[in-house]
């Protein structure tokens, strides 16, 4: 924020909801607000996913309607997200399990974040994570996706221009769409279940 030295920046927000589907893109909402209002608008892409992952596991996992809180904590060049519920199971990631409380799901938490973790609460639990608040968080998605997409079948031959790149690249992720799938398959994980979460990310970012 303007006039406040960032070693100095401490801010956070408690956020009640009811753990409902219709709540989770509100709450998306709420926390790009509030991260906007703090001077941080470039964290809500990665913030806002996991977001909804977490309140996604509640709904799943501890029960629909469930009362549960999201708090949001700046401190200094980090973005603490945490979620409590009135579970008292703690996930735990067990890739060939698909029954495991959010197990696949931390896989995206281990991905995006800097650190996380989960706590015993005496009402129930915790499960927390940070992000890095540096220069470099800007809205990326596309450009990740780019660059990889341009790695994933090499570099070598001739560079592609205007409608050839974009053909390329189109065919490059149906490919890596394909190989994705396999994977998740071979390790015991559901494609559809997989593709289904997926897409839940994706509805919730472009609305």
């Amino acid at each position: 924020m303007p006039g406040i030295d960032a070693g100095n920046r401490q801010h956070r927000c408690v956020l009640p909801f009811a753990a409902l589907p219709a709540e989770v893109q509100l709450l998306r909402r709420i926390a790009a607000a509030q991260l906007d209002q703090w001077g941080v608008p470039a964290a809500g892409d990665e913030a806002g996913l996991l977001v909804t992952e977490l309140a996604t596991n509640v709904i799943k996992h501890v029960g629909e309607g469930t009362l549960a809180t999201l708090i949001l904590e700046w401190k200094c060049d980090r973005l603490r997200v945490e979620m409590h519920d009135k579970s008292h199971a703690l996930p735990a990631v067990r890739g060939a399990d698909r029954d495991a409380e959010c197990g696949r799901g931390l896989y995206l938490l281990a991905a995006m974040a800097a650190d996380w973790g989960t706590v015993v609460t005496a009402l129930g639990k915790a499960v927390w994570c940070e992000i890095e608040l540096g220069p470099e968080v800007t809205c990326r998605r596309v450009e990740r996706a780019v660059e990889t997409l341009e790695s994933y079948r090499g570099r070598g031959g001739a560079v592609l221009e205007g409608r050839r790149r974009e053909s390329a690249l189109e065919e490059s992720a149906i490919e890596l769409i394909a190989d994705l799938l396999h994977w998740t398959s071979a390790r015991g994980l559901d494609p559809d279940d997989v593709l289904d979460r997926a897409q839940m990310h994706y509805e919730a970012e472009a609305a």
